[in-house]
């Protein structure tokens, strides 16, 4: 049995919680065989991000050549890439390769609140590589800046995840937080609206959740499932491991969390 893949596209974080550090823990734990490319090395823990350093386009794209060349990746996430020239040779290299199941996390700012993305590489990202993901992933904070519009509810978050999907072509998954609601997260995906409802869990380490939930969703697309099944196997998967409520110190995050899990996930590798 040919077990599944996938590919990260993302930044680096020392600290193991977010990144592709935390990419590719939640992929394995979801039973595919994980690999990356790395958009930028990042000084970083759970309190904040103290430097970066990016790399080259031309290196990043001879990272994706190298890849899809030996081991093709069955879903592609892509996460922090903080500059236009990086974009673009990523949309470049993963339109060459027809590249499928492509989650895209519009990772704008960290959870710690320091600035991940230049300003002008927001409007690349939409253009170059929201049209070609199967799915987009923004947190409110995220979303108003996509949909030039303020989320207070959930009504909000209806209206503003259609103007994503509807002016760049694509399903979002929006996320909710705090000021929103508890838990629940908004799918928009060929005209229709779904709620996944999730609860509050009483954990202060919210570091790399983002990067987690995206990871997840796409492991399960590279397992063949559908987009619904792949939003609600992921929302599950990150719910049980802050449930677990391991504690590595000062914000570990979820992936601190999921190794306290029974590893029923990568048991079912497809």
């Amino acid at each position: 049995m040919k077990m599944k893949t996938a590919l990260t596209v993302a930044g680096s974080d020392c600290s193991g919680g977010a990144g592709i550090q935390a990419d590719i823990k939640t992929m394995t734990m979801n039973g595919v065989y994980a690999m990356s490319a790395v958009t930028a090395l990042t000084a970083q823990n759970t309190t904040g991000v103290r430097s970066i350093l990016e790399s080259s386009a031309e290196f990043l794209g001879e990272q994706i050549d190298m890849i899809f060349e030996d081991i093709r990746p069955d879903a592609v996430k892509i996460g922090m890439v903080a500059n236009s020239d990086l974009i673009r040779v990523i949309s470049e290299r993963l339109r060459r390769y027809g590249a499928k199941n492509i989650v895209v996390d519009p990772v704008m700012v960290a959870t710690s609140g320091s600035a991940l993305m230049k300003t002008d590489a927001v409007r690349t990202l939409t253009e170059e590589l929201f049209p070609i993901a199967s799915v987009v992933t923004p947190n409110i904070s995220e979303a108003e800046v996509l949909s030039a519009m303020t989320i207070t509810g959930e009504a909000d978050m209806e209206a503003a995840a259609k103007q994503i999907g509807d002016a760049y072509g694509c399903a979002v998954l929006l996320k909710g937080g705090h000021s929103v609601n508890d838990a629940n997260d908004l799918l928009y995906a060929d005209g229709e609206l779904t709620w996944f409802t999730g609860r509050r869990i009483d954990n202060p380490n919210t570091h790399g959740t983002g990067c987690t939930l995206s990871s997840a969703i796409a492991a399960n697309l590279a397992k063949g499932f559908s987009l619904k099944e792949s939003v609600g196997r992921a929302k599950k998967y990150i719910s049980d491991a802050l449930s677990a409520m391991l504690n590595l110190g000062r914000g570990a995050g979820p992936m601190a969390h999921a190794f306290a899990l029974t590893g029923e996930y990568a048991k079912e590798a497809e």
